[in-house]
């Protein structure tokens, strides 16, 4: 069985120590460890590192992974897991979505005041 340390997942997925130390305070991962106590991470162990962190890119909160992640041990065809998956897709499909709204809204705004201050400039020149 391949076993990796916590600097080797560091490197490759470009996370600090602390971070892999973080998650497993969270009861997210659960390395063995070494009779120097030394972590050890199982291939499952860099599988849901990865799941945690392309979790954390599509804005779940830890919460919602650690949910994720443990539906999957509760039931082995990950039927519940995409249930529960999708259903928090859709709800940060539906945020990033209201964010664009409002930033479409924003930028709108920014070009009128900006006009606005174009031809005040104009103005004061003449």
């Amino acid at each position: 069985m391949n076993y990796y340390t916590i600097s080797q997942l560091a490197q490759e997925f470009d996370i600090s120590t602390r971070t892999i130390r973080y998650y497993e305070e969270r009861g997210m991962i659960a390395p063995m460890r070494t009779e120097t106590g030394q972590r050890l991470y199982t291939r499952k162990d860099r599988a849901v590192l990865k799941l945690i962190l392309r979790g954390k890119r599509f804005g779940f909160s830890l919460e919602e992974i650690h949910e994720m992640i443990s539906l999957f041990d509760k039931d082995r065809t990950g039927r519940k897991q995409l249930e529960k998956t999708i259903e928090y897709g859709e709800q940060k499909l539906k945020e990033v979505n209201e964010r664009i709204e409002d930033l479409v809204q924003l930028k709108q705004e920014m070009e009128t005041i900006l006009e606005d201050f174009k031809q005040r400039l104009k103005g004061l020149g003449e």
